[in-house]
């Protein structure tokens, strides 16, 4: 519908790139990988972002391509096809204490995230544009620690949105 819909650009990356409601667990206890996903996509399902396999999707991705990354505060960024979602948008979840995510393009290497970041993408072609942007925001040690630093769901929910609208 827009003036430039006929051109073939992709849609801007800033709108997949807004936390969704609800969608932010501070303090995480999950005990590895898995407890985390598992959290999210319950956070995600419950607020009907994601469909009912979601969760189970998004858990084999991560087995069979493992998205941590060994940034200055290790984070990890899980996601998975287009068709288990319903609202685009992303969850966040700061960890208790890390756990071990597989490291991003490793065959083996393991990671302790300390924050996880899941990207909730109903378009593949933005999936590219997306992972490069929150891998530039991570580079932001101080702007990362303040998401750290959140107390609790409602705190992270607003430092994840100052710090993704950033």
């Amino acid at each position: 519908m827009s003036a430039s819909a006929g051109d073939g650009a992709p849609e801007p990356v800033p709108s997949p790139l807004a936390l969704l409601p609800g969608a932010a667990i501070a303090g995480c206890a999950a005990a590895d990988a898995e407890g985390v996903l598992r959290a999210l996509a319950g956070r995600l399902l419950a607020s009907g972002a994601v469909t009912g396999s979601f969760e189970e999707a998004v858990l084999a991705r991560e087995a069979a391509y493992p998205t941590g990354l060994p940034t200055i505060v290790p984070a990890a960024i899980p996601h998975t096809d287009p068709e288990h979602v319903l609202r685009p948008g992303l969850a966040v979840a700061t960890l208790q204490a890390p756990v071990a995510f597989g490291e991003m393009g490793s065959s083996g290497a393991e990671v302790q995230v300390q924050l996880v970041v899941m990207l909730v993408l109903a378009d593949a072609h933005s999936q590219l544009a997306a992972l490069q942007s929150l891998i530039a925001r991570l580079q932001d040690e101080a702007a990362v620690r303040e998401v750290l630093a959140a107390r609790d769901d409602a705190d992270l929910e607003a430092r994840a949105r100052a710090w993704l609208a950033g």
